[in-house]
């Protein structure tokens, strides 16, 4: 199939990303921790101008309850132009792929006859992925050259703290075809998985076992170094699993990947929720060095001593506030990179044009344990949760960011709760980020929903890979 048949939406390298029409609408998940609702894909305006900017604009329920969805993402994207000895014809970016982490469901929405009004077309129920790919708990969807790749915490029905791993889907009927692996060597907890596609090297991460996660943080295991501290290398053709990083036992929780843009690039980052030691936070830089990958410590965030008195329980013996970095994305041209320090409520950007060198060049803070900062729309109201999924435009002009992380860690760390909330940063070419005052949907817009993972109209910066560096290749 000719370029000119392709989705204008899929991207022959990042430049053509990045010089495409921007995004007009966004998409997030909001659930109820609870359960007692039903959870949603939210629609919300970014077009500046329009009259309902910075609302949300349309809605869509699960059919059931208990879901708590999570992370999301698109059938299809511009990783298609690897698709090699797959039909391609008529693919396109149209349907959003929505597991549920606690049920196990997944939930297929198409956005294409009305970006503003998804509608459910498809179900996959737990017991299917369990019985095809042996995995439960759903976390992160990555459209692949082979497929749809979908992480998963745990192990098949029964064996829930078994192995995690990849669950493979097919791009058009979205059948669960079965588990990517076929040796997986060391790993047994997963978290996040990409590639650098042209290398077919893929780099996954680890957090925990469904028991390790599903009622909040475990001082035991914490303290006692047991959560994942290692990144893996696959043979992305193969699924075989051929060398593990570790970062550190006293490293814990290695989540989000962020491989370079770049289709000939061999490196990216990882960050690191917390470290054990002294509870700072870090963000790890893999890279390769001849025929061996290795990881180095590059950002490091140290913990913020605080009144035991403003702390919640969790943390009181500590006195200080671990910053928390639960996410990390890096923008499109690879130049920024956003850390979120969730606990301390700081979002910082980094200039990470010498990717083993980056170099703090912004900061701004919103809600937090315990400053609470306040949007400047609402200079009053103080602020829970904190910055916590990042997305950038693929322009890099615009980073939005929502405040919870999830449920029973939330209830852990807010205990007198998080609301739900949405900022949007626009962001200066040379560095530095300013919030968007306009734009502050909260509270009741999300109708007492928690809300959780971005995605942007046409992509952003976590969603593709590309496959070429010219556009004539």
């Amino acid at each position: 199939m000719s370029s000119t048949d392709m989705d204008p939406t899929f991207y022959r390298t990042a430049a053509d990303a990045i010089g495409a029409p921007p995004e007009t609408v966004a998409y997030i998940v909001a659930f109820d921790p609870a359960g007692q609702k039903n959870d949603a894909v939210t629609v919300i305006d970014v077009k500046p101008g329009s009259k309902t900017y910075g609302r949300v604009i349309g809605w869509a329920d699960t059919p059931a309850l208990g879901n708590e969805l999570h992370h999301f993402g698109w059938n299809a994207c511009s990783s298609a132009y690897k698709h090699e000895g797959h039909n391609i014809h008529g693919l396109q970016r149209r349907y959003l792929l929505v597991p549920g982490l606690r049920s196990s469901n997944i939930y297929v929405f198409d956005v294409g006859p009305d970006p503003r009004k998804p509608k459910l077309v498809k179900t996959i129920d737990g017991k299917t992925l369990s019985k095809k790919a042996s995995y439960s708990r759903p976390h992160t969807i990555h459209c692949g050259p082979d497929g749809v790749f979908l992480t998963c915490l745990g192990g098949a029905e029964g064996d829930d703290d078994g192995p995690g791993g990849v669950a493979l889907l097919d791009h058009n009927t979205f059948d669960v075809l079965g588990a990517w692996e076929t040796e997986r060597g060391p790993q047994h907890f997963h978290y996040d998985a990409w590639w650098h596609l042209n290398q077919n090297v893929l780099i996954s991460s680890e957090w925990g076992s469904p028991s390790m996660i599903e009622k909040g943080v475990v001082p035991e295991l914490l303290l006692g170094n047991k959560y994942g501290h290692a990144i893996h290398f696959w043979d992305l053709a193969a699924g075989k699993h051929f060398q593990r990083v570790d970062l550190g036992e006293e490293h814990q929780m290695a989540l989000e990947v962020r491989p370079s843009h770049d289709p000939e690039a061999t490196w990216g980052f990882v960050g690191v929720v917390i470290s054990t030691k002294d509870l700072s936070a870090a963000v790890f830089h893999w890279f390769r060095d001849g025929d061996t990958w290795k990881a180095e410590k590059v950002i490091s965030i140290p913990a913020e001593p605080a009144d035991p008195d403003l702390l919640p329980p969790a943390l009181k013996s500590f006195g200080a506030v671990p910053p928390f970095i639960t996410d990390i994305d890096l923008s499109v041209d690879d130049k920024f990179l956003y850390v979120s320090c969730w606990t301390t409520g700081d979002l910082k950007q980094y200039d990470v044009s010498d990717p083993a060198h980056p170099v703090e060049v912004g900061s701004v803070r919103i809600g937090g344990v315990v400053s609470r900062a306040a949007h400047p729309a609402k200079p009053s109201m103080p602020l829970s949760g904190g910055p916590q999924m990042l997305e950038i435009s693929r322009d890099g002009k615009r980073v939005y960011c929502t405040n919870s992380l999830y449920g029973s860690w939330d209830d852990q760390f807010y205990p007198d709760g998080v609301g739900a909330w949405m900022v949007k940063l626009d962001v200066n070419p040379d560095g530095g980020m300013t919030f968007d005052k306009d734009f502050f949907p909260h509270g009741e817009e999300f109708r007492g929903l928690r809300v959780h993972q971005i995605r942007l109209q046409g992509g952003d910066a976590s969603t593709d890979s590309y496959c070429y560096r010219q556009s004539d290749v």
